[in-house]
């Protein structure tokens, strides 16, 4: 299998822009990636469910607005907020897990 040379792997990339890992950029970029995915996360599962955002936050509480910037970072979420989104709002179960 031939190589090409001018592909640069993930973490190479990572490295580059960001530093190593454990360094203070890298560790501000993944933190920033984690809340990313969340949104990510959430947005997809109420699609999924066909709801709206207006559907969703009337279900949990709260304001389609908030829903909104959750799902596109803009604002950061509290755990109970994530745990009311997941179980009332969506259905599911939270799962946790440390690396």
């Amino acid at each position: 299998m031939e190589v090409n040379k001018n592909i640069t792997m993930w973490e190479e990339h990572l490295d580059k822009k960001y530093g190593k890992k454990g360094t203070k950029t890298r560790s501000e970029y993944e933190k920033g990636f984690e809340t990313f995915k969340i949104g990510v996360l959430i947005a997809e599962a109420r699609k999924k469910q066909n709801l709206t955002q207006q559907q969703l936050a009337e279900k949990i509480g709260t304001t389609k607005n908030y829903i909104s910037r959750i799902e596109n970072d803009a604002s950061d979420i509290r755990l109970s907020t994530l745990i009311r989104i997941i179980k009332d709002g969506l259905g599911g179960n939270l799962k946790i897990s440390f690396e």
